[in-house]
């Protein structure tokens, strides 16, 4: 079956990584058809094993090879186009859409931190199939008041976060 680990901070705040040195890890931990889309850690391979065996093989790897702490997710390819055909925002040059990829249950807690958040004009969120997506327009991202929530410590194992172009390289390489 083929998946894609979504791995989290990575390449940011002095975790830095090669994709190729990345793949190598998932290969040494018997994952087939390894390869790298972007360099903000998103691993499509496959495996015969379940996802929450995965997480925990993977997580130990790159915990191990890199010596920091790792956290990532794996969803399979089913799951990610679910995620791609379940977006609710309309493309527009002038905003970002990010679909947020996370333990079960997280998408609520995300909701829960955007609607306490004060929100700029266009900037929007919602949860479809426990999913979670967030607008926001184009240089705001950071700034945002939900943007500063993404990066609570409190929160860093239960979810990373992409843009859903993102998304789309990943089903191509996927498919």
């Amino acid at each position: 079956m083929k998946y894609c680990a979504f791995l989290r901070g990575v390449n940011v705040k002095g975790t830095n990584m090669k994709m190729a040195e990345v793949c190598q890890v998932f290969k040494d931990a018997g994952m087939k058809e390894v390869s790298s889309i972007l360099a903000s850690g998103n691993i499509v391979f496959s495996s015969d094993k379940n996802t929450t065996e995965l997480k925990t093989i993977l997580e130990k790897a790159m915990s191990q090879h890199f010596s920091y702490e790792a956290f990532l997710f794996v969803k399979s390819q089913k799951e990610t186009e679910v995620f791609w055909n379940s977006i609710p925002f309309g493309k527009k040059d002038e905003l970002h859409i990010y679909g947020f990829v996370g333990i079960p249950g997280v998408e609520k807690v995300l909701m829960e931190e955007f609607q306490k958040a004060t929100q700029v004009e266009n900037e929007n969120a919602a949860i479809v199939n426990d999913m979670f997506y967030w607008q926001v327009p184009k240089g705001n991202t950071l700034d945002s008041t939900f943007g500063k929530v993404l990066g609570k410590k409190s929160l860093k194992d239960q979810f990373t976060s992409r843009n859903v172009n993102t998304f789309e390289k990943i089903l191509k390489k996927m498919n």
